[in-house]
């Protein structure tokens, strides 16, 4: 399962390149990176010179980094984005992918922007992406599956459908796995993201000591939403 959950990762989420060039301008110094993954901007961070430390719940991703890092500076720690106490203050904390709406509610929040508070240096910013809003239909043939082919393994990972519900903005999408022998097998898999926006989100960074510092966007692409990227500061 853990391998599994790996290459599913990789899979969803290690093409997407779309929000690099911005991580890439607002890194200096120490970088912290919120539900790294398996590394996908870590990694891309580190191979440009900057110390990053990623943080991750999942063991299997905190696993997989270490092994990808050699002989850059970063490195995967476990911990909760709510609840992380390190022996480091940052230059930047990253929270890409909507990390921040995968917390239930404003608490969960709040939690998350303390522990941010407390690990950046006076100064320094926090970047959160969000979506604002239920993307509109894109006109146009359907979006391609992501695949990858693992030791004669393929797995398929195809969006089938997002929208909004009492609960949130929920995403599903078809995973299908073939078998080096032909066999197929499939799952739904389901991502429920909290509805936030950016007003909102400036507003409970307040409680937790940080201030507003701008805003920017990562554009939308051909398979993929474009992102609100809210920045927060703690003040000197």
């Amino acid at each position: 399962m853990n391998g599994a959950s790996v290459i599913w990762h990789d899979t969803e989420c290690g093409g997407y390149e779309a929000d690099l060039t911005l991580w890439e301008e607002l890194a200096g110094g120490g970088v912290l990176d919120l539900g790294c993954g398996t590394g996908r901007v870590a990694l891309h961070l580190a191979r440009r010179g900057h110390a990053v430390i990623g943080l991750d719940a999942e063991q299997a991703f905190v696993d997989a980094l270490n092994e990808r890092t050699a002989q850059l500076p970063a490195l995967a720690i476990r911990g909760d984005a709510r609840s992380f106490s390190l022996d480091s203050i940052f230059d930047l904390v990253l929270a890409p992918m909507q990390l921040i709406q995968l917390l239930a509610d404003a608490a969960e929040r709040v939690d998350c922007l303390r522990c941010i508070a407390a690990h950046l240096r006076p100064g320094g910013l926090a970047a959160f992406a969000i979506v604002e809003r239920v993307p509109a239909p894109v006109a146009g043939p359907p979006p391609l599956p992501d695949t990858r082919e693992v030791d004669g393994w393929v797995y398929s990972s195809l969006p089938i459908e997002a929208g909004v519900d009492a609960d949130g903005l929920r995403a599903r999408r078809l995973r299908q796995t073939v078998s080096p022998g032909g066999e197929l097998s499939e799952e739904l898999d389901e991502i429920l993201l909290a509805m936030l926006d950016a007003q909102t989100l400036e507003r409970e960074a307040a409680t937790a000591g940080l201030a507003p510092a701008g805003r920017r966007a990562v554009p939308p692409t051909a398979d993929h939403v474009g992102s609100s990227v809210v920045l927060l500061e703690r003040p000197a």
